[in-house]
């Protein structure tokens, strides 16, 4: 039986997330998404607290937005202005910040950027271990998320969406800064307890949420975990500190997906081999690209691509970096996101181009 496999997506104005593939994707499908500032100084869309915070200003600024895509990039057919659902969305809700704030990290937003955590909020290890978890999932945040909920629905009916819900370890890593490394060398069994308590809260609260959606009429139960600071790890802390609780989250929804940024993945696809129902992978351009096609035959697989490169480069190198994709790790997803403010439309027309003539 094939896997159920996740795409890359990159909801308009957010952070790169999943969604289910189906079926009809390239061998070369271009992801692309862009910074908020691009968005704040094409369309003037303010991204500070209301519209994280308040669905109807979202879905105006949304419309606005999509008009704008739509426009600059006519070959990109996600953008489809007939296509409604999207404007009426859970995505892009607080940046990457959900869980964080579940433990009562505060955000600091800005008109033209993702919202970030406030570094006066940190919590020490001892603070985590003495949350309860069935208050945390009955926190403030929570009942405000369920309120926008409960007025998408009622004005658009069905609740669209994918937050994002990021990884054990990075969760771990917004709670604790880069103390939660010294942690691991020094309170191992505080650090498990810790994680544990993290992994359960958002397996809780995602399948609480997606629960709320599908009642609405919106297909999705899935997981993507997101390790983008898994290289500051090694393969061996990895599976000894995140893999139990990444396998714990993959047997508890329908699909389930691994990003880990722009790094490259050689020293853990051994263990990342081990995870079940495996549907997504992603990586960065330093990774062995024909060894991840091998081990992962089944797995929809994708680049993260270098919004600096996209910029700067010449067009002929991306060229070679673009066959260089297809040629080893195809059928597979290109991941184009944080595209910057200060980027011509013509070079990503071109890009998306160079891949079309690739098929």
């Amino acid at each position: 039986m094939s896997l159920l496999q996740l795409r890359n997506h990159i909801p308009i104005a957010a952070p790169a997330n999943r969604e289910p593939a189906d079926g009809t994707e390239s061998d070369l499908r271009v992801s692309v998404g862009f910074e908020p500032a691009w968005y704040h100084q094409r369309c003037g869309v303010d991204f500070s607290e209301p519209w994280h915070k308040d669905p109807t200003y979202r879905h105006g600024t949304l419309k606005k937005m999509k008009v704008e895509l739509a426009r600059a990039f006519p070959t990109v057919s996600c953008w489809d202005l007939s296509y409604k659902d999207d404007l009426a969305t859970l995505s892009g809700c607080y940046g990457a910040y959900v869980v964080p704030q579940v433990f009562g990290m505060r955000l600091l937003y800005a008109k033209d950027r993702w919202p970030e955590l406030n570094p006066e909020t940190k919590l020490s290890l001892d603070e985590i271990e003495t949350l309860k978890i069935e208050e945390l999932l009955q926190a403030p945040f929570v009942e405000e998320l369920f309120k926008q909920m409960d007025v998408i629905e009622s004005k658009w009916g069905k609740i669209h969406g994918y937050l994002n819900w990021q990884g054990v370890l990075n969760n771990a890593f917004h709670l604790r800064g880069q103390d939660l490394f010294l942690d691991m060398m020094e309170r191992p069994e505080g650090v498990h307890a810790v994680f544990s308590k993290i992994c359960e809260v958002m397996i809780r609260l995602a399948m609480m949420v997606q629960r709320r959606q599908r009642e609405s009429g919106f297909t999705i139960n899935q997981f993507s975990v997101s390790n983008c600071v898994v290289n500051m790890i090694s393969p061996q802390m990895y599976r000894a500190f995140v893999f139990p609780y990444d396998r714990r989250i993959a047997l508890r929804f329908e699909r389930f997906g691994l990003h880990t940024c722009n790094w490259n993945v050689n020293p853990y696809v051994q263990a990342f081999q081990e995870l079940p129902n495996l549907g997504y992978l992603d990586m960065g351009m330093e990774s062995d690209l024909p060894k991840v096609r091998t081990l992962f035959p089944e797995t929809r697989r994708a680049v993260m691509y270098w919004p600096t490169k996209l910029q700067d480069a010449p067009l002929e190198e991306l060229k070679n970096d673009m066959e260089r994709i297809y040629r080893e790790l195809a059928p597979c997803d290109v991941v184009m996101a944080d595209i910057q403010a200060t980027t011509p439309d013509k070079r990503v027309n071109e890009l998306l181009e160079i891949c079309r003539k690739l098929l």
